[in-house]
């Protein structure tokens, strides 16, 4: 995992480009599927039935693409911290895309790169496209930017 520190949100301004990560590799179990089925209401079989799933086109249960989106707030701070801040909010998300599944029991990783960088209302506010992948797939299971604020 590679953690990029910065001492203040200022010093965003001057790292468009920069890459982020890998972070540390999150193993997607067929638990954490279940809970954000209950959480979302979303128990369609290709998630949550492994025996139904495994004659189904993936020959397992996949996570669910918004599963996988939602992990990018959970790998966002393996990326990037920002200190000398009162407070970070998430401000949303932009060009989100699902190019692959990511079946259960795989290792998922994240990896990102600061877009854009801009002065916002007394913070900085920061667009982080951020790449989650499957280890050993060929495409990643989901891209996303990120909007975030840093407040000194």
């Amino acid at each position: 995992m590679t953690t990029t520190v910065v001492k203040h949100p200022t010093d965003l301004l001057s790292m468009v480009g920069t890459q982020l990560g890998p972070s540390a590799p999150l193993t997607i179990t067929q638990e954490r599927i279940d809970q954000f089925a209950d959480a979302t209401g979303d128990h369609q079989w290709i998630h949550v039935d492994p025996i139904k799933a495994a004659d189904g086109p993936f020959g397992k249960t996949i996570a669910h693409g918004y599963l996988t989106l939602s992990l990018a707030n959970c790998f966002l701070p393996e990326l990037l911290q920002v200190e000398q801040v009162s407070m970070g909010v998430n401000y949303g998300a932009e060009k989100i895309r699902f190019p692959s599944t990511v079946p259960v029991d795989a290792s998922i990783v994240a990896s990102g790169e600061i877009i854009s960088a801009e002065d916002n209302k007394g913070g900085v506010k920061v667009v982080i496209r951020i790449t989650i992948s499957v280890e050993g797939a060929e495409r990643p299971a989901c891209i996303v930017d990120t909007i975030s604020i840093f407040y000194p």
